[in-house]
């Protein structure tokens, strides 16, 4: 018997350690998170006032402002010598000098690509180099243009892998434009007083009230209301409190395929959010164009006159879940207030003609005839 109780009482023992072991761990782990958790907020903090703009007046170098036209602007990014120029060439009526060494375009040229009665403005940016968020290469010029536009072409030099895209992701991360990425669904509102009010309508794995009270602080907000509407991690939720981010859709584009293997273009082509093509050889561009007005989500609405066939040389551009009430503002902004009616046909209707209001949404190619009082 005598055996068998120092067995018992080891086995307690060791149940009771290993319990005490685990319950350290899980302490050890949460405190590891909220380090994390504050040193993330510190360097995106730092790193907002390093890449502020110098208030110091300095001589003013040529801009890359271009007035924004057309019915939506594509920045075309990348490292030098990948294409961007040829590909503008190819795409626009815009010449672009393109040659064999790095740096040939030195400010940003316009051009404008015409598709499916769209006029849609692709920017050729020059090359960008590791370092362009803090600078190097006027590359924060080139990345202040990036901001403004609707969709990203990174133009990606398929032979050289998949170093590209890492460091232009990160370039582009460190200053805030999030590629392919939706919007933290998280409700954030300062307040007057009355502490941090914080709420989740889901189970959070990533962040905890705690976290979140200490990632506030850091940021001098001691009274606000969070509301957490999915689970999202502390990144995300810094991107929240400092409300400067761009979210916006991005295509990877991979140039000069006819120089790599077809088992390398076949895993290129597999990977989200990419496309394969050759400028010289004047391949997949086609497909190109279908993907760029995908992620553009562009419509194309007709108008018609009463006892009159529809004009189809000249459409109304607008963006995918548009109203008949964006219509008529897109004719003339007094038209929506002499609203009567409006009868649509197409792809959006039950039955063509059918009478709708101003809240009835339009599809892609719809016919549309107003009525006013």
């Amino acid at each position: 018997m005598l055996p068998c109780c120092r067995w018992l009482r080891g086995t307690r023992v060791g149940i009771s350690g290993s319990l005490r072991l685990e319950k350290t761990s899980k302490i050890i782990k949460s405190t590891t998170e909220y380090h994390l958790g504050l040193l993330k907020a510190k360097l995106a903090k730092y790193r907002a006032q390093l890449l502020e703009p110098s208030k110091s007046p300095a001589a003013k170098g040529e801009g890359f402002d271009v007035m924004k036209s057309g019915d939506a602007r594509v920045a075309l990014i990348g490292f030098p010598s990948v294409g961007k120029s040829t590909f503008l060439s190819l795409m626009t009526s815009t010449a672009s000098e393109a040659a064999s060494y790095e740096f040939t375009t030195l400010t940003c040229i316009p051009g404008v690509i015409e598709y499916k009665g769209a006029n849609i403005q692709l920017l050729d940016l020059p090359g960008i180099i590791e370092g362009a968020a803090q600078g190097k290469g006027r590359g924060r010029q080139v990345i202040a243009v990036a901001r403004t536009a609707d969709v990203v072409i990174m133009m990606l030099d398929a032979t050289k892998g998949e170093v590209q895209r890492a460091l232009l992701e990160k370039e582009l991360e460190s200053v805030g434009i999030r590629l392919n990425k939706s919007k933290p669904n998280i409700y954030f509102k300062p307040k007057k007083g009355g502490g941090i009010s914080f709420n989740s309508t889901v189970t959070l794995t990533q962040c905890s009230e705690k976290l979140v009270q200490l990632i506030l602080h850091e940021y001098k907000i001691f009274n606000a209301e969070v509301l957490f509407r999915e689970d999202c991690s502390p990144d995300e939720f810094i991107d929240v409190i400092v409300g400067n981010r761009v979210y916006m859709p991005c295509l990877y584009v991979y140039n000069k395929i006819d120089q790599i293997s077809m088992e390398e273009v076949d895993r290129l082509a597999r990977r989200p959010h990419s496309v394969v093509i050759s400028c010289g050889m004047k391949l997949n561009l086609d497909y190109l164009l279908e993907k760029l007005w995908e992620y553009l989500a562009l419509t194309c609405i007709y108008t018609k006159k009463r006892g009159q066939r529809p004009d189809f040389t000249d459409a109304i551009i607008l963006r995918k879940g548009a109203s008949v009430e964006h219509v008529c503002h897109r004719i003339h902004r007094s038209l929506a207030s002499q609203f009567k009616y409006a009868l649509v046909w197409g792809t959006s209707t039950k039955y063509s003609p059918q009478r709708v209001g101003l809240t009835h949404m339009m599809e892609h190619e719809d016919v549309i005839q107003i009525v006013k009082k």
